[in-house]
């Protein structure tokens, strides 16, 4: 087990009410069982998915889906109301893996049968697999895997001198916007964004934002006044300081970054792979020149110091099956089904949603739609997870008090000041 994995083990309310409904009536006028996949909103592929497991079933049971919020926060809530409730109609979950912590430790997943925990990790790159484990156990099952990339104009780089084919750093990537006047994208957003972003840099400078986890949350151990911890400050206000950034950036999310590199001064950003199928969708629709996406290209995310590796984030969706559960084991079976390497290669090319399964990235229509597919499963088996701890809301949102704006951070100041209230709150002391 890495260092890295030791670190951090230790449509509303109408639509579930009906999900409710059809769930707890699954199976009474001699049908199939029916199962209740709670699924984050996406363009459709989970719908198609669980129509195809249920066609796959031949009668052993049905899949419904019910679309959850559409902001990770909302989504917890919503399944953790239920669940403390005990609810039963709650079969599948697609779970944000920093929630999955939360969830395994409150006893709301269901425990993973040993021989398919070993079948669904086959083949999956690592940080899927740290994203599915709690307390050294699989506790759900990884489906799809994503990252943050290094997106590029080659025409900049070029421009800029960059060798993109080597790692580059923070410092080289501010250093050549600055040369050519172009954005740095970057989430400096007070929201979930910027805890993913934070969470990267302390992790590749070598440190983590937990360096111990506990059961009481007053024995969690913070790394964040650590070396790493300052270092990743110190590129944060770098890169908010460069000038090379939207005049916006302290609001600045995902979409944002992304139209700023479609527009003149586009340069470099940190951002995932829906980045370049939004270009060419645009291109295609004629509100974007052709040649704008032709100029895209992709590397692994910058590096905090020259001879350290980078981490890029890792996100993506597991799925839990619900202790309360009346279909424990077809929704096992179901769940299977859903994360099988040929699903994952249609959700991957329909939805944009990067794949768990390595295998995947070698897919001919894979690599069509994202010839960035290489570079991708280099980030994933690189990634490193956010804190995973029962704690995470309140570490995430003590961490996206303090460390914005961006502008604002000090490498002396704030990894202190977030060490105090973060502590605060995990004894009960503060709230946020």
């Amino acid at each position: 087990m890495s260092n890295r994995r030791r670190r951090g083990l230790g449509g509303g309310a109408a639509a579930l009410v009906l999900a409710s409904t059809l769930a707890a009536c699954g199976g009474d006028d001699g049908g199939p069982p029916t199962l209740t996949w709670y699924t984050n909103p996406d363009s459709g592929g989970q719908a198609e998915i669980a129509s195809r497991c249920t066609d796959a079933a031949e009668g052993r049971y049905q899949i419904n889906t019910a679309v959850l919020p559409r902001d990770a926060a909302g989504q917890r809530e919503q399944l953790v109301r239920r669940l403390a409730a005990e609810d039963a109609s709650i079969d599948i979950m697609s779970l944000d893996p920093p929630f999955i912590p939360e969830f395994a430790q409150a006893g709301f997943l269901a425990p993973v049968p040993e021989d398919l925990a070993d079948r669904v990790t086959e083949g999956v790159v690592e940080s899927a697999i740290e994203g599915s484990t709690w307390d050294d156990e699989i506790v759900a099952v990884p489906f799809w895997a994503n990252t943050q990339v290094l997106w590029f104009r080659k025409s900049v780089a070029e421009a800029a001198g960059l060798d993109m084919t080597q790692p580059v750093t923070w410092d080289q990537i501010i250093e050549a916007a600055q040369s050519q006047d172009v954005l740095i994208g970057a989430q400096g957003a007070r929201a979930e964004s910027l805890t993913v972003w934070f969470n990267a840099l302390i992790e590749s400078a070598g440190g983590s934002i937990i360096e111990e986890n506990a059961d009481d949350p007053e024995d969690v151990v913070l790394g964040l006044e650590s070396d790493a911890g300052r270092r990743a400050v110190e590129v944060m206000r770098a890169v908010a300081d460069s000038g090379q950034v939207s005049s916006a950036f302290s609001t600045e999310n995902e979409d944002a970054s992304a139209t700023g590199f479609e527009g003149d001064r586009g340069g470099f950003q940190v951002n995932y792979p829906f980045v370049y199928p939004r270009g060419v969708a645009a291109a295609e629709a004629g509100t974007l020149d052709p040649s704008v996406p032709e100029d895209y290209d992709a590397a692994v995310y910058p590096r905090v110091d020259p001879d350290t590796p980078a981490a890029p984030p890792y996100g993506g969706i597991n799925l839990g099956i619900g202790a309360y559960s009346a279909n424990v084991d077809l929704a096992f079976e179901a769940a299977e089904c859903i994360v099988s390497e040929e699903n994952q290669a249609y959700y991957f090319v329909s939805n944009g949603n990067p794949a768990s399964l390595a295998s995947v990235y070698d897919d001919p229509e894979v690599l069509e739609a994202f010839p960035q597919a290489p570079v991708i499963r280099e980030s994933l088996e690189l990634a490193a997870p956010r804190p995973q701890t029962p704690y995470y809301s309140e570490v995430s949102g003590g961490l996206q008090r303090e460390y914005h704006p961006p502008s604002s951070v000090d490498p002396q100041s704030t990894p202190e000041a977030a060490t105090s209230l973060i502590t605060a709150v995990l004894a009960g002391d503060q709230l946020l």
